[in-house]
């Protein structure tokens, strides 16, 4: 069993109206100089079989094709 994590954040440029929300919410509730909030996502996968290269491949083909926009989004993939 492989365990990986992907993570999933928006590239440097595209707007984040969540991030900002949650930059504003943080500063209201008297957490100063917080600024540059950016949100995203984490997957956490189990995948049968221990080759890590294989899986590698797969995770790879899953953020392309589901897990991310990479139009607008990064991924990295991380595999314990």
């Amino acid at each position: 069993m492989i365990k990986a994590r992907v993570t999933v954040t928006l590239k440097n440029g595209v707007l984040d109206p969540q991030g900002k929300a949650i930059e504003g919410a943080l500063g209201a509730l008297g957490f100063d100089g917080v600024g540059q909030v950016r949100q995203g996502k984490v997957f956490d996968l189990e995948l049968a079989g221990d080759d890590k290269a294989k899986a590698e491949t797969e995770l790879k083909a899953m953020c392309e094709k589901l897990l991310a926009n990479t139009v607008i989004e990064n991924y990295t993939i991380s595999i314990a």
